[in-house]
């Protein structure tokens, strides 16, 4: 059974795309690139930023860092609430506490944006410790997020096989194979097809039913 589990934030607990999305349309803005379609940017939603600007649109990393900068200048006062808690999420986080086992969120996102999230839709009572990235840049890959969680919860190597990564993307579940755990995709998120599949999740659920189910009964 799993004792201690881990969730990334966005696409897997809340929908940010509104957020997310126009705020890296914001950001590219600022380098005369107009994006219209909200949907082609919502690569964005899950990796570093830096790395997402610099890959997806070409920018070189002085220019990925000023907007990044851009992007957090309309995210910290108004995208950060264009969000919303996708649909059985509560009822599973409360039915997991119940069984008394140590949930944690584990997200590349800044430990301060991520914070007021779950306090703003009332999700921060049921995780024990709430780990993210630093605002200049550190901590944002996934592994790193993991081991910190790790030492918050003081868990230790035996604690591995009793502890599981929940996430939508690559990034979660090639950082949990970096860390020894196991992990599980789900489909609701913004994982492109095949995306989890190839990078090698344990498990994949389609929606947040199933993914209750299995984390009660595994």
């Amino acid at each position: 059974m799993y004792q201690s589990i881990l969730f990334d934030l966005d696409g897997t607990l809340t929908d940010p795309k509104e957020g997310i999305t126009k705020c890296v349309q914001y950001a590219l803005k600022h380098f005369n690139i107009e994006e219209n379609d909200l949907n082609h940017l919502t690569c964005f939603i899950g990796p570093p930023l830096q790395h997402s600007f610099m890959t997806f649109y070409g920018l070189d990393e002085t220019q990925a860092k000023v907007a990044v900068e851009k992007y957090r200048e309309r995210f910290s006062t108004i995208g950060l609430f264009e969000n919303g808690v996708y649909k059985g999420i509560k009822e599973m986080l409360e039915a997991l506490r119940k069984q008394e086992k140590k949930l944690a969120v584990a997200t590349s996102k800044p430990y301060i944006y991520a914070e007021k999230i779950l306090e703003n839709y009332h999700l921060k009572q049921y995780f024990e410790v709430i780990v993210g990235s630093e605002l200049d840049g550190t901590r944002s890959n996934k592994a790193e997020v993991i081991q910190e969680v790790f030492k918050q919860l003081k868990l230790n190597e035996e604690d591995k096989h009793e502890t599981i990564m929940v996430g939508d993307r690559k990034q979660d579940i090639l950082g949990a194979k970096a860390c020894h755990i196991h992990s599980i995709g789900v489909k609701f998120g913004y994982a492109e097809e095949g995306e989890l599949e190839l990078a090698g999740a344990d498990y994949i659920v389609n929606n947040v039913m199933n993914l209750q189910e299995f984390l009660l009964h595994h």
